[in-house]
């Protein structure tokens, strides 16, 4: 039975954040908030948790995983990328925005696109999420909280309850979150494009 955590979503209690670090680096699966939706996230090396991610949304092998990310330091580590990519993804984050690179050597190749070799990531502008990430001190393996066969993400923290309390380890409940798609931006040509319009706008990029 999951744990579950009313959290402030402007102000999040220090305490439920260490807590809920210690549960993510003890191997727990955490639906958690981010500025565009409610996302189930893991640590990276998390096999396990990559797998329950999978039963939960029915996903297909060719499905783009996201790494939730602190800054654009972390994201060096895990995807290449050169300047102008850099400045772009520096002058866009925080935000809702999620970025489509080449994966580097050091992101296990089950979290990679089969095919591409690629990886997306996130750098959210929501306090949970920038706290969690910070107590962290590496990013979160992360996927949008939709379910099978329903387009838009789970918004209501209780209807989450419902639905998951048996499936994940926690559940932090910080409100009701609108769930708003972020914009696709791939970044692994020398020309950056928009993959999926969403909540972010680009006014500069077609």
């Amino acid at each position: 039975m999951a744990q579950y955590f009313q959290i402030h979503p402007q102000d999040p209690q220090v305490r439920l954040i260490r807590r809920a670090a210690e549960i993510i680096q003890a191997g727990g699966l955490v639906v958690y908030p981010t500025d565009s939706s409610y996302a189930l996230g893991c640590q990276l090396d998390n096999k396990d948790g990559l797998e329950r991610i999978r039963r939960i949304r029915m996903l297909e092998e060719e499905h783009h995983f996201t790494l939730i990310c602190r800054d654009l330091s972390q994201i060096s580590a895990f995807a290449k990328f050169g300047n102008e990519a850099h400045r772009l993804m520096r002058q866009l984050s925080p935000g809702p925005f999620t970025f489509i690179l080449k994966a580097t050597r050091d992101v296990p190749r089950r979290l990679q696109h089969p095919k591409a070799k690629t990886i997306g990531v996130r750098l959210p502008d929501n306090p949970v999420t920038q706290m969690l990430l910070a107590e962290l001190g590496e990013p979160l393996f992360s996927s949008t909280l939709i379910p099978p066969d329903e387009e838009d993400a789970l918004s209501d923290p209780l209807d989450i309850r419902d639905r998951l309390e048996k499936v994940v380890d926690l559940i932090l409940d910080s409100g009701i979150v609108t769930y708003a798609p972020t914009t696709i931006i791939d970044l692994t040509e020398d020309e950056p494009k928009i993959l999926r319009q969403g909540r972010g706008v680009v006014d500069f990029l077609a």
